[in-house]
């Protein structure tokens, strides 16, 4: 898709810039696959705010999307390309062979009349969902399940895409597009391709407007409360935070972090975390195309580290 600009007829107008909608080849969404869903506005069930900066905003309609695409071996027609207002990703109508529709995230490439198929049977084709044991290491895939037939939950957002790294035994690795190396139980699914609307991170809204109408209301900063708001607050005029960094109106800090437990499950499962730090090096092995024996992770590593320091002499 590409951006469009627009002339700074007014003040907000400058810089601003928005979708083309290229893509997009269907205006109107199928009835019998939407569903309402009532705005909290950042509330829980006593009324009491959970979540700041959530109100008002434009009413909008859930569109129910296939993310399990357990329905094998029947084809399905692309209808065509629809924008979802609840999501980054634009969204594909299919029908069935059987007469059945469903929305599915649409992958870059996928246009209107094409087939795509679910199950192990499939091509490796944009748009197909195939379980990673079927799937040729190297190939960019989206909509990764974590849990066998739950559904897809990894990389769902417009323009990311994971990459099927190595396959041994029961797991298959994948890279994630923040750079973790993060291993997946081999019987679960994923569909080719990378996701369409990959300019969207790209688009300057311009005006807090946008913003509201999105459901989204102001930020509030602590250094121009008082003191009873928040940690930043009071003084006399402009003054610094006053202890050693920011902090959240909950006194946390507010940069850096770390809220993952130390003792987590799936730890064992992550092979690089997104820093380059090592979680488990000993479990993957990874098979380089060049390499007719397979390495493990940790041999891989000490090698281009030998090679780099190497260099550097």
């Amino acid at each position: 898709m590409g951006i469009k600009s627009y002339n700074p007829y007014t003040p907000s107008r400058r810089n601003m810039t928005g979708s083309d909608f290229s893509e997009i080849t269907k205006s109107t969404p199928e009835k019998s696959l939407l569903v309402s869903f009532q705005k909290n506005a950042g509330r829980n069930n006593q009324g009491k705010i959970t979540v700041r900066h959530r109100g008002g905003g434009n009413r909008k309609k859930y569109r129910v999307i296939d993310f399990k695409r357990n329905k094998d071996g029947i084809p399905a027609k692309v209808l065509g390309i629809e924008y979802d207002p609840n999501r980054t990703a634009n969204i594909a109508l299919i029908a069935y062979a059987d007469g059945e529709k469903a929305y599915i995230l649409a992958p870059a490439g996928l246009t209107d009349g094409m087939t795509v198929m679910n199950g192990a049977g499939a091509e490796v084709r944009v748009g197909n969902c195939l379980p990673l044991s079927e799937i040729p290491v190297g190939t960019e895939v989206h909509n990764i399940e974590l849990y066998p037939g739950k559904g897809g939950q990894l990389v769902r957002a417009a323009g990311n895409s994971a990459q099927l790294m190595a396959k041994e035994g029961k797991y298959a690795t994948l890279r994630l597009p923040s750079g973790e190396m993060r291993m997946v139980p081999i019987i679960c699914r994923a569909t080719i391709g990378t996701l369409g609307n990959g300019d969207h991170s790209l688009i300057n809204l311009g005006k807090a407007g946008r913003k509201r109408h999105m459901g989204i209301r102001p930020t509030v900063r602590g250094s121009v409360m008082n003191p009873n708001d928040h940690p930043h607050g009071g003084g006399e005029g402009k003054t610094g935070i006053g202890r050693p960094g920011p902090v959240t109106p909950w006194g946390k800090p507010a940069l850096g972090l770390k809220t993952r437990k130390n003792n987590k499950q799936s730890n064992k499962l992550i092979v690089r975390r997104r820093d380059g730090k090592n979680f488990k090096l000993s479990l993957i092995h990874i098979s380089e195309p060049t390499r007719r024996t397979p390495i493990s992770y940790a041999v891989f590593c000490l090698k281009k580290k030998r090679q780099q320091k190497k260099k550097k002499k």
